[in-house]
């Protein structure tokens, strides 16, 4: 009969002189150190995964606090960016105006046309400059020297159209960015290809386009007061032209930034934005009961 190999274990007593033998099979030593290889492996695997997994986390982290960052820094310059924009659109408008009040339009067609040539609109600096221009100019002449002795409404007292607030001014949430803002103006209800009205009597300063408020009308009142009506989709009225109370001086429409059409609607003094609700509120033609009750100020 084959006997299995095995290694022998001898126990000797140190008193009592006595010995004892263990006999262990050669198997179980081998599976012994089988099971002890594949602990091993697998505790080794265990810690390795660990450490990938806190490597990962930690890269997730810095990635997340980089993000964080650059989200911030891409705030402030979309802050920067837009105050610039407005700023230049301002001068360049102003120069613009300034430039055919004084008879200094030096870029006009010899048919009376102007030139669309994108090298010929004035950049950020020509702007200043023409700025500074015609500011030392205007110490000997007064702009916009119009006959108003028969404007008889010169502030604004009656609602643009007939809508439902969907705005008011001041800070709110940019339906775009999702970020802090302050709105300008007030956005009234208003489908496209509705009747708009001078809200008093004035002149018309400007009809056109502007970066944001899209087709963009400006009617000057009394002393430095302006209301902006914008997003059009078309103008009854030029630049220049005489307009009175309730007259219909454009159509509403979705030009520019917006999400859906509607009117946005400001009042300025000295070119600074004001609460348009005190003349709102009291308007001389009333407009539905339920539209007074949107206002939360």
């Amino acid at each position: 009969m084959h006997q299995e190999p095995y290694f022998v274990v001898v126990l000797a007593h140190s008193l009592h002189g006595r010995l004892r033998r263990i006999h262990i099979p050669h198997r179980a030593i081998y599976a012994v150190l089988v099971l002890a290889l594949i602990g091993l492996v697998t505790v080794c695997g265990f810690a390795f995964s660990y450490a990938r997994m806190t490597w990962k986390v930690a890269r997730y982290n810095s990635l997340r606090r980089e993000v964080d960052v650059l989200r911030t820094r891409y705030r402030d310059l979309q802050t920067q960016n837009r105050q610039k924009t407005e700023e230049l659109a301002t001068l360049q408008l102003f120069a613009s105006e300034v430039r055919l009040a004084y008879g200094l339009d030096n870029k006009a067609t010899p048919d009376g046309g102007h030139d669309e040539d994108p090298a010929l609109i004035p950049s950020y600096h020509e702007s200043l400059e023409d700025y500074a221009v015609l500011e030392d100019a205007s110490s000997t002449r007064v702009l916009h020297q119009y006959p108003k002795q028969w404007l008889a409404n010169l502030r604004p007292s009656m609602w643009p159209l007939d809508g439902r607030l969907l705005s008011p001014f001041g800070a709110r949430t940019d339906p775009f960015s999702g970020e802090g803002a302050i709105h300008t103006g007030v956005d009234i209800s208003a489908s496209i290809g509705t009747p708009v009205r001078a809200t008093a009597d004035g002149i018309v300063a400007f009809a056109g386009s502007m970066s944001g408020y899209g087709h963009l009308l400006e009617i000057e009142h009394e002393n430095g007061m302006r209301t902006y009506y914008a997003h059009l989709s078309a103008f009854e009225v030029v630049p220049g032209q005489e307009v009175r109370r309730g007259e219909v001086v454009a159509l509403s429409g979705a030009s520019g930034h917006v999400t859906a059409p509607h009117l946005h609607y400001e009042v300025r003094i000295g070119g600074t934005p004001v609460n348009p609700y005190p003349y709102l509120a009291h308007s001389a033609i009333a407009t539905a009961g339920p539209v007074h009750k949107d206002f939360p100020f």
